[in-house]
C-alpha cells in the first residue's frame, strides 16, 4: 500500500513537472530573455517572484523554460540510448557467440570511461549546443542499456514460447521485438526513469561548463554558472536555479525507484 501510494505521489510530480515544461510559452510570467536593467539583481518580489538576475530577466521564467531545455534534451538522449543499446543487448543475448562478445567488448570500451569525460570529449568533438549534449549523454548510456538488456534477454531467449515462435518459422526480428522485447517493459521503464534523473544532472553539468545550452537560451546550468558569480550581491539566480535541477533529479528517481518497487515481485512480496 505505501509503495502505491509512493508511486502515485511521483507520478504526480512529475506530471506536474512535465506540464509546466510542455507549456513553458503559457505557465511563464515573462519573456525568459527579456530584459530590464532597471530591475536587475533584484530579489523575490510581487513582481518577480523568484527575483532577477545581472540582465533583470525574471528567474522564475528562465527556470521554467530553462526546465523545458534540460528535459527535452535528456529524454532526446536517453530515448536514443535506449534504441541503440536496447538493440544491441538484445542482438547479443539472440545471437550470442562472437556477436556477443564483440558487442559487449565494445560496450566494455565505452564503460572503461568516466562518465563525464567521456561527453566531454564527444561535445569537443562535435561543438557546443544542446544537441550536441544530447549526443554525448546518448553515447554515455548506450552500454548501459545494451548491458542491462544482455541479461534479461538471455533467459527470455531459452524460454519455451521463444522456442515455439522460432518453430513455427518467425523471422528473428519478429521474435526479437514481439516475443522477447515485452517480457522486458518492466525493467526498461525502471531503468528509463533512473537514468532521466541522471541526464538531467549531466545535462546541468555540460551546460555549467558551457559546453552544452548556449546562451541566450535558458538552461538551469547555464543559470547555476553565471549566479554564481553574483552569489553575495544577488544569490537568487543560482539558489533557484540549482533546486530546480534538484527537483526535476528527484522527482524522475523517485518514480524510478517506485516504479521498480511496484514491478519487481520479489519486492512486492517485502511490503
Amino acid at each position: 500500500m505505501a509503495g502505491r501510494r509512493l508511486l502515485v505521489f511521483a507520478l504526480v510530480l512529475v506530471a506536474a513537472q512535465l506540464l509546466i515544461a510542455g507549456f513553458a510559452g503559457s505557465v511563464a510570467p515573462y519573456d525568459p530573455v527579456a530584459q530590464d536593467i532597471l530591475a536587475r539583481m533584484q530579489g523575490p518580489t510581487a513582481a518577480h517572484w523568484l527575483g532577477t538576475d545581472q540582465f533583470g530577466r525574471d528567474v522564475l521564467s528562465r527556470i521554467i523554460h530553462g526546465s523545458r531545455t534540460s528535459l527535452f534534451v535528456s529524454a532526446l538522449a536517453v530515448g536514443a540510448a535506449l534504441v541503440l543499446g536496447g538493440t544491441l543487448g538484445l542482438v547479443a543475448a539472440y545471437y550470442r557467440g562472437w556477436t556477443d562478445r564483440l558487442l559487449m567488448r565494445a560496450m566494455d570500451v565505452l564503460f572503461a570511461f568516466p562518465v563525464m569525460l567521456l561527453a566531454i570529449g564527444v561535445v569537443a568533438v562535435l561543438g557546443p549546443r544542446s544537441e550536441t549534449a544530447a549526443v554525448a549523454i546518448a553515447v554515455v548510456y548506450t552500454p548501459i542499456f545494451a548491458r542491462l538488456l544482455r541479461g534479461p534477454a538471455l533467459v527470455v531467449c531459452e524460454s519455451d514460447y521463444v522456442t515455439g515462435a522460432k518453430a513455427a518459422g518467425a523471422s528473428d526480428r519478429r521474435v526479437l521485438f514481439i516475443h522477447v522485447l515485452p517480457n522486458l517493459a518492466s525493467v526498461v521503464l525502471v531503468q528509463t526513469s533512473l537514468l532521466l534523473s541522471a541526464a538531467i544532472l549531466v545535462e546541468a553539468s555540460l551546460s555549467f561548463l558551457g559546453l552544452g545550452t548556449q546562451p541566450p537560451t535558458p538552461s538551469l546550468g547555464l543559470m547555476l554558472a553565471d549566479g554564481r558569480n553574483f552569489l553575495m550581491l544577488a544569490p537568487g539566480p543560482a539558489v533557484f536555479s540549482g533546486l530546480a535541477i534538484l527537483l526535476l533529479a528527484f522527482g524522475l528517481n523517485l518514480l524510478g525507484d517506485a516504479l521498480r518497487d511496484t514491478l519487481d515481485p520479489r519486492l512486492r512480496g517485502e511490503h
